[in-house]
């Protein structure tokens, strides 16, 4: 780790799955931070010392992470009433580790360069298994010199720190990513439910697929612990990751890409929220795309 690393401090603004995990491990690895959540039970989850406020997070620390659920919230905390801008300081780095809207990304960039204050959008990329052994890759957008002065940071959770350009790209590359999740998640528990019902034994019709051209992220780590019962709570909700494909569906239509496959991947985790499973983590769209098909389970 860089030598230099002890002598930034930093907060986490978000304890959740991801924020809270994040932020411990930070603090594991012997580097000083805090956090904040607007919920008292999530912030004692966390289990590391928190401050009272967001403004008095942002006077506390040297760097400010962002763990939050989407723009509209990113932007509150920045510029709302007792907001981050009220209180940091010229030379302080906000690092925002959310998944956003790049368009408000790029105005965030904007407005906290009035301050003098460095704005990186750091999209992740892993989930909570790969938060907790730190293991991330981040995707950055913004200036360099402010990704290598917290690079020892977040090195401390993630082992693939890719600079991906201007303000925005690192919101864009993980939107862009994060599309791809959601359709080989929803594709994959589709087929799934196709599967059962049509009598194929799932733990080897998983070993075949994996070896075939079939195969992706959700066949080799998701599908082998569902059809065992194992959701492995804990990660996105079907609600976020509905807010991810919107997300992406917008990014399109502002650089005029016509999606095909993004309507219908909406719609796996519109109906799985609809269906009562919307807070529930991500990999329950299968059980939703089960209930359609007359309440199939993957589990014997």
């Amino acid at each position: 780790m860089n030598e230099t690393s002890p002598q930034l401090s930093s907060g986490m603004i978000g304890l959740g799955n991801m924020g809270g995990r994040i932020a411990r491990r930070i603090r594991d690895r012997g580097l000083p931070i805090r956090g904040f959540d607007v919920s008292e039970e999530q912030a004692a989850a966390a289990g590391i010392e928190t401050e009272a406020s967001i403004a008095a997070l942002a006077a506390a620390v040297d760097v400010v992470f962002l763990s939050l659920p989407d723009s509209s919230v990113i932007e509150s905390v920045a510029f709302g009433d007792g907001g981050l801008a009220s209180s940091l300081r010229s030379g302080q780095v906000v690092v925002d580790l959310s998944t956003a809207s790049p368009a408000s990304s790029v105005r965030i960039h904007g407005r906290l360069a009035e301050q003098d204050v460095m704005f990186l959008d750091a999209g992740i990329s892993g989930g909570a298994a790969a938060a907790e052994k730190g293991t991330l890759t981040l995707m950055v957008g913004g200036d360099l010199s402010a990704l290598e002065r917290v690079r020892p940071i977040l090195e401390t959770f993630s082992t693939g720190v890719h600079h991906m350009g201007a303000p925005g790209t690192g919101h864009t590359a993980k939107v862009l990513n994060n599309f791809l999740n959601g359709v080989s998640l929803a594709a994959t528990a589709e087929v799934m439910v196709a599967a059962k019902r049509a009598g194929l034994e799932l733990a080897q019709f998983l070993e075949v697929v994996n070896t075939s051209s079939g195969v992706n992220f959700a066949t080799l780590n998701r599908f082998p612990r569902i059809v065992e019962g194992d959701y492995l709570e804990g990660g996105l909700t079907n609600r976020l990751m509905a807010k991810d494909i919107r997300l992406y569906l917008e990014l399109l239509q502002e650089v005029s890409v016509t999606s095909f496959c993004g309507p219908a991947c909406l719609g796996a985790f519109d109906l799985a929220t609809a269906l009562g499973y919307g807070d529930q983590i991500s990999n329950r769209v299968v059980d939703a795309i089960g209930d359609v098909a007359g309440g199939v389970r993957l589990q014997s």
